[in-house]
């Protein structure tokens, strides 16, 4: 059954929705040094936060799955004014400024912290490490998941479940074999968009983690650090941050929509 047609503004605000997001970055690439981008990407410091970026960016999106998947099955099953407040905490990152993120970990975690002062004393010193760009990561990509997939959790036919609960199979096999296939479109694009948010992590990462070359200077800090000094390398690793995070999210948009037709 065809839709009724749209009104003829939204079309209009739908045009100008893309071209706000699209100029500056079609501004940007009008200044990038097309010929030199090999050789700005090839000195050291850039391949280091390339693949320093990459390797954070692959264990924090290990860690969302690993810990957001369960905790989107709760939430979008559970009611009551526990999971409202578990709702809200999980959320809260995605909408507190990186740098307030950033000192929250550090307060707790650092090595005068809540916690991490306990672990200094045990010989775990997190702060400054590249645990800790891992863990800054997972702190603010993590939401992404939990709220993207949780919305398409309570949209599975319970029946399904219940068919296959009947059946005798374990809570642990109806949620393996029948829940997690109907979701695993929208798994797999909320963990991608997980991965290009890590990817994009800046304060959080800077106040807790610092930037140490090699060890925690991901992408976005060396961008920042070469804005002034080198701009034509700062202009070039932000080409190479976009055209990974869009081909994420390209990826994975078209296996969400395979995994739908099929």
């Amino acid at each position: 059954m065809t839709r009724p047609p749209l009104p003829r503004w939204v079309p209009v605000a739908a045009a100008l929705a893309v071209l706000f997001a699209a100029i500056p970055l079609l501004g940007m690439a009008a200044r990038i040094p097309w010929a030199r981008v090999p050789e700005l990407l090839a000195s050291e410091a850039a391949r280091e936060a390339a693949l320093l970026s990459l390797r954070t960016c692959a264990a924090t999106t290990v860690l969302c799955v690993l810990l957001g998947t369960p905790l989107a099955v709760v939430l979008s099953r559970s009611r009551g004014r526990a999971a409202t407040l578990a709702r809200t905490v999980t959320a809260l990152p995605m909408v507190l400024p990186p740098v307030v993120a950033g000192l929250a970990l550090l307060t707790t975690l650092g090595r005068t912290g809540v916690l991490g002062r306990h672990l200094s004393v045990a010989g775990i010193e997190i702060g400054f490490t590249t645990a800790a760009v891992v863990i800054a990561q997972t702190f603010v990509a993590m939401p992404f998941l939990v709220v993207s997939l949780e919305g398409t959790l309570r949209s599975v036919d319970a029946r399904l479940e219940r068919t296959a609960a009947s059946l005798g199979a374990s809570p642990t096999r109806v949620l393996a074999r029948v829940t997690l296939p109907l979701v695993l479109p929208a798994l797999v694009a909320s963990a991608t968009m997980s991965f290009a948010r890590a990817l994009g992590e800046f304060g959080a990462t800077l106040t807790f983690a610092g930037s140490l070359q090699g060890t925690t200077r991901t992408l976005p800090l060396e961008i920042y650090l070469r804005r002034e000094t080198d701009p034509d390398v700062a202009l070039a690793l932000s080409l190479l941050l976009v055209a990974v995070a869009a081909a994420l999210m390209a990826a994975g948009a078209l296996l969400t929509r395979r995994r739908t037709a099929a």
